[in-house]
């Protein structure tokens, strides 16, 4: 961290000196733009180590010896409650003291589920015995790396707990996102009242309050299918009506003295706190900036410029959250208003309808292909599909999106107050109801909805140059623009060949798959699957996140077989008759699948294996027994629960 100070002080010193012989200079040089770029990077170098907590002497992992054997009494308190799991409640925590050790420091806590299961709120301080555990890594290839997301947060543990072992101190600290967590619990608790189902009132939570956690599986997958997920985020349009709303409701106030100025400070106050009861996510926090920065500039009557209104905002947004340009959301809310500030006007002027209904519906559309374009690359990489009826969805629900904003703030004040008619309440009921179904509808018709594409890092980089150059081509037409255009083509050609050839090619994959067994073989661009169950669907994660990383095009199914020979490599599986009486070759791994009841210490003297494998399917404390025979043996044992997918490249 002193070298990263020391680092932006020297180049912010070459900046002011730059800065003032440029100033005395009739011909500007590119020195000072080269130092300023400089700069900035020293500014980000400096911000991302001063947020990384390891970095300070009071963190717990620079405090404590962190051991998943050594159990530890931790005092903690609640800083955020996640989407619950399958067989865990999940909540982020901040470390308050370990076996008497003050200390700092973030954590994933999971609590299993069970009869007695009482929920955890925002600022509840609990003391707890448990051990950290690491996070684990993904078990099979190109699965979601869960332990890299959480270590962006500054997350590098987790703990495991029963509600048993839980016991809540009692405390008065309070934080503003406890505050801002209590709303919402209160607001919830009178919109319960109106009988909203669960679905509508998940719906809602997500418009009005950014909260997604309650949306279930089935809606949110309709809603990223017809390509309208983006509807769920607090955004640009919402506060951007938000702030029209206060706007109006403060004009009074500039009859007085200063009564512009202590109305700007009110906008940007109460824009600030929306955002916090909305959960700072990142499209909400980028919308937030941004239209505090056009209050500002609106009631000061100082002219705006776009681009400068949005660097500032992801300048601010990155000084106190540097690790949020790796975020998704952060990446795809900036990008696509940037591509619908650089793109939409040059589609809307190519068009322009006599009708103001047409006009509107034209422009509706031409801002959602802009958005569309700014994004596509990315969420390809990211998500591996496209949903072609996007447009659809957007010329629907966004013009009347405003409406139903308005609607929802109505409803919610007036159920806070305990005012609100059922009637209204079940009339903004039906108009989320009519939505969802609306975008469940969409989301249904799966042949305007392309899934598994695979598309790499380089596809990435390669399509935002050709779109790139095609807005500079849109903007004006001229022979070199467009001989850029067909270059970038050309690179993006190149990129498709380049991915072909890298290939995996003569590929043998032991997956980890819990209870079963699941192995393929790849031969080039086909992949033959064999398992030990019904059905290739129960797996269709694995192998699809496989093939896609991979651009494998063709899945055959295969049955398992007792032996594999891959060129000079020889593979045995025992499988649960533990049969392996061979004596005519020598294997180089052996798989072990369906807890094969067998003499370990005989199998390796008698085949003596270079390396053996022990796949899901097997009993934990048959897996550790083998791993230490195989320890005392100093034979090469890889466990997939453990260690991941085993590959054998011949």
């Amino acid at each position: 961290m002193n070298a990263s100070l020391c680092i932006m002080v020297s180049f912010f010193a070459i900046l002011l000196v730059l800065y003032f012989v440029a100033k005395n200079q009739f011909i500007k040089t590119s020195w000072f733009g080269v130092s300023s770029f400089l700069a900035m990077i020293s500014i980000g170098l400096l911000t991302v180590n001063l947020h990384n907590e390891k970095n300070f002497s009071n963190h717990y992992t620079n405090q404590v010896s962190i051991k998943n054997d050594s159990l530890k009494r931790i005092t903690f308190k609640i800083r955020d409650v996640l989407k619950p799991g399958k067989f865990h409640d999940k909540y982020i925590i901040d470390l308050l003291d370990i076996d008497g050790r003050n200390v700092k420091g973030k954590s994933l806590l999971n609590i299993k589920k069970d009869s007695v299961t009482t929920f955890l709120k925002v600022d509840d301080i609990i003391v707890s015995k448990t051990v950290f555990s690491n996070l684990a890594l993904p078990s099979n290839p190109h699965q979601f790396d869960y332990k890299a997301y959480l270590e962006k947060k500054y997350i590098y543990h987790q703990l495991f707990a029963s509600n048993r072992s839980l016991f809540k101190v009692n405390s008065n600290t309070h934080s503003l996102s406890g505050l801002a967590n209590n709303i919402r619990e209160y607001i919830n608790s009178k919109l319960k009242l109106y009988h909203f189902n669960s679905d509508e009132l998940a719906i809602i939570n997500a418009l009005l309050l950014g909260q997604r956690q309650d949306i279930s599986d089935s809606v949110y997958k309709s809603y990223i299918n017809a390509g309208a997920v983006h509807i769920l985020a607090v955004s640009g349009l919402h506060v951007g009506i938000l702030l029209i709303i206060l706007s109006l409701a403060l004009k009074p106030m500039e009859s007085f003295k200063y009564g512009k100025l202590v109305k700007t400070v009110l906008l940007v106050v109460f824009l600030w706190c929306f955002a916090l009861i909305a959960g700072l996510s990142a499209s909400v926090t980028r919308a937030v900036t941004m239209f505090s920065i056009v209050a500002v500039a609106i009631n000061l009557k100082r002219p705006t410029n776009i681009y400068n209104t949005l660097a500032i905002s992801m300048f601010i947004i990155l000084l106190f959250k540097p690790l949020l340009l790796f975020d998704i959301g952060f990446q795809l809310s900036y990008l696509a208003v940037f591509s619908i500030v650089i793109v939409d006007p040059l589609i809307y002027k190519r068009w322009k309808p006599k009708y103001k209904i047409v006009d509107f519906y034209w422009h509706t559309f031409t801002v959602t292909l802009s958005a569309q374009l700014g994004i596509i690359p990315i969420s390809l990489y990211y998500f591996h599909q496209f949903p072609s009826l996007f447009f659809i969805s957007n010329l629907v629900i966004v013009p009347f999106l405003g409406f139903i904003l308005g609607f929802g703030i109505l409803v919610m004040l007036l159920a806070v107050l305990n005012i609100l008619p059922q009637f209204i309440a079940d009339t903004y009921g039906y108009i989320i109801g009519f939505m969802n179904r609306f975008i469940n509808w969409v989301s249904r018709q799966e042949s305007f909805l392309f899934k598994d594409i695979a598309f790499s890092f380089l596809y990435v980089l390669a399509s935002y140059l050709v779109i790139i150059c095609l807005i500079k081509l849109l903007k004006k037409w001229h022979y070199y623009r467009l001989k850029y255009l067909l270059i970038a083509v050309a690179i993006f050609q190149g990129a498709a060949i380049y991915t072909n050839y890298n290939k995996p090619t003569n590929e043998f994959i032991v997956f980890h798959k819990n209870r079963h067994s699941l192995i393929a073989n790849t031969l080039y661009n086909k992949m033959g699957v064999a398992q030990d169950f019904d059905s290739l669907s129960k797996t269709n994660n694995i192998i699809k996140n496989y093939a896609i990383g991979n651009h494998i095009d063709i899945i055959e199914t295969d049955s398992l077989q007792h032996l594999y020979l891959l060129n000079k490599k020889k593979l045995l599986v025992i499988d649960s008759l533990g049969v392996y009486n061979i004596k005519l070759f020598e294997p180089d791994y052996i798989l072990l699948r369906q807890s094969p009841k067998i003499n370990l210490d005989r199998l390796i003297d008698s085949i003596n294996p270079k390396y053996i494998i022990a796949d899901g399917s097997n009993y934990k404390s048959y897996i550790r027994y083998w791993e230490t025979i195989c320890k005392k043996r100093g034979t090469p044992f890889h466990q997939t629960g453990k260690k991941g997918a085993f590959i054998i490249r011949y």
